[in-house]
């Protein structure tokens, strides 16, 4: 995996509104290959900060949420 994908996985994990599910579908990594990854390539605090924004958060799984769809669309991307 290169940088660019490694960028572009942990904008994911940041967003709200971006589903583990989004990820696993775009790059094969599912929750735990994603946390493993932040915790990789994070600061420990900035990981913390993220495992605690994240912890039982609904919009992070497709399936609690029925109006999340699977794709990301960055907030800067043409619609």
């Amino acid at each position: 995996m290169n940088e660019a994908d490694i960028s572009r996985i942990v904008e994911m994990a940041w967003e709200d509104r971006t589903p583990f599910e989004a990820i696993e579908a775009q790059f094969g990594l599912n929750e735990s290959a994603v946390i493993a990854l932040m915790r990789q390539h994070m600061k420990p605090s900035s990981f913390r900060m993220w495992r605690k924004r994240m912890a039982g958060r609904a919009t992070k799984h497709a399936s609690r949420c029925s109006s999340i769809t699977l794709r990301h669309r960055a907030t800067h991307s043409r619609k």
